[in-house]
């Protein structure tokens, strides 16, 4: 029996999103891969329950103690919010994004978790009006990862022009990330995604984003696209396994130029360290759609890690309703 699921690839893109984060949960923000690689050793690096212990006496930040395996962190929830938004409403309305976006994260929301800056922040801005007096751009002046947690659910449902996509991309980050390097990052992983969704072969949508990347993340990620294997905690090393989408995203495109399936791109991508999740939204859209596109069985989402998935049903119905 095969283990794996092939679907089709836009919808294989917010899977793999999903699932990849909910997969890197566990060890996230660890910032020790010697300590990962003693972890792998000795239990489980995918959907690990997240433990203090795991943490104590190096270098990481435990944030996710009130969590369980198989859970999502923030970015995964925003990826979820943004899809559940489009299934309901059938196109991005705005302010209601908004307004469904301080429901869930502001006081009183469904959301149980760690609050970052550029949530935070958001939150101030939305809290104190009224959905009619939302500003257009909300976010905070934040280069952070959080820019990126859209970017598979708007390139994946998106069918107008290129042109169009990047603006609606640039619209929806700011939303929470008003930060010009932030729209860049964003606005070259949704070409990319594109690119991939398109046909393309992996190596050449991740070349061909490079031309919308900026002077700031061109240069980087033509550099993680130089290293000629594998290697996720040196790439870590080299660009740093923070936040900041110009350490984040050169890993994300070094990892899917050279990992053969999906859960090889994943596992890397945990042990790289830091900022696991962050990377893990659009690495698994891009590995998981590649994949698809290619009809590898082989190389797709496993079923047993789809199953671990905590709002597995939740994330199928809203897929459906798109």
């Amino acid at each position: 029996m095969n283990t794996h699921t092939l679907i089709y690839p836009d919808v294989a893109a917010i899977v793999g999103a999903l699932v990849a984060d909910a997969a890197s949960l566990g060890l996230h923000w660890l910032y020790d891969p010697a300590r990962i690689a003693a972890i792998e050793k000795n239990g489980e690096l995918v959907f690990r329950q997240p433990n203090a212990a795991d943490y104590a006496g190096t270098s990481g930040f435990f944030a996710h103690g009130r969590k369980q395996a198989g859970e999502s962190s923030g970015y995964g929830e925003v990826c979820l919010l943004m899809l559940k938004h489009l299934a309901k409403h059938g196109e991005f309305k705005r302010a209601t994004y908004q307004l469904e976006y301080r429901a869930h994260f502001g006081p009183g929301g469904d959301y149980a978790g760690y609050i970052d800056s550029p949530t935070r922040q958001t939150l101030r801005v939305l809290l104190p009006l009224d959905i009619n007096s939302f500003p257009q751009i909300s976010g905070a002046d934040d280069d952070q990862m959080p820019a990126l947690a859209t970017i598979p659910v708007l390139a994946a449902t998106y069918h107008g022009t290129h042109e169009a996509l990047m603006q609606r991309v640039e619209e929806v980050v700011r939303i929470t990330n008003n930060n010009d390097l932030a729209v860049a990052a964003a606005r070259c992983a949704a070409t990319a995604l594109q690119g991939v969704l398109s046909g393309k072969q992996m190596t050449q949508a991740l070349t061909d984003a490079l031309a919308i990347a900026g002077d700031v993340l061109k240069p980087v990620l033509e550099q993680a696209l130089t290293m000629d294997t594998l290697d996720s905690v040196s790439a870590a090393a080299r660009f740093g396994a923070a936040c900041h989408v110009a350490e984040g995203l050169p890993i994300v495109f070094h990892i899917a130029r050279h990992a053969p399936d999906y859960t090889t791109a994943i596992k890397a991508n945990i042990r790289a360290g830091g900022d696991s999740c962050g990377r893990a939204i659009m690495l698994g859209a891009l590995a998981a759609a590649y994949q698809a596109k290619q009809q590898n069985l082989a190389g797709s989402i496993p079923l047993s890690w789809l199953a671990r998935y905590s709002k597995l049903a939740m994330m199928a119905e809203a897929c459906e309703g798109i």
